[in-house]
């Protein structure tokens, strides 16, 4: 494999970029849940630096075990990953991954005619 080729991390979505349509349901089936995409969300606010567990545990009010659980829904599904630093694993939004399934579901957005959503319109009190 030439370096031009090579792609660090692991890779969950196939080399060509594109996704298959059981990945597309595992990652939608993983956000489909309040505690995930609430963990989600708060991976993704917080950048790739991550947060350690135990701090999304703190800030969602999960207990360590369910926590455990669906870090690590996310974390098949290929919408987040984990490092060790030190005693502490760190967990990070795949923002590659977050892409392409965005990328996924807006494919051929408008039947390739340029869209864009309509501006929200502000209620007055």
């Amino acid at each position: 494999m030439s370096a031009e080729c090579r792609v660090d991390g692991p890779q969950y979505f196939d080399y060509s970029g594109n996704m298959e349509s059981n990945q597309v349901v595992e990652a939608l089936g993983a956000l489909a849940h309040d505690s995930r995409l609430a963990i989600f969300r708060l991976l993704v606010q917080a950048g790739p630096a991550g947060l350690a567990a135990g701090a999304i545990g703190e800030k969602l009010g999960l207990p360590p075990a369910t926590l455990s659980f669906h870090l690590a829904h996310l974390a098949r599904s290929g919408l987040a990953s984990s490092r060790q630093d030190g005693r502490f694993v760190i967990y990070s939004a795949d923002f590659g991954n977050m892409s392409k399934l965005v990328e996924f579901l807006t494919d051929n957005c408008c039947g390739g005619k340029a869209c864009a959503p309509a501006p929200r319109s502000r209620r007055s009190a």
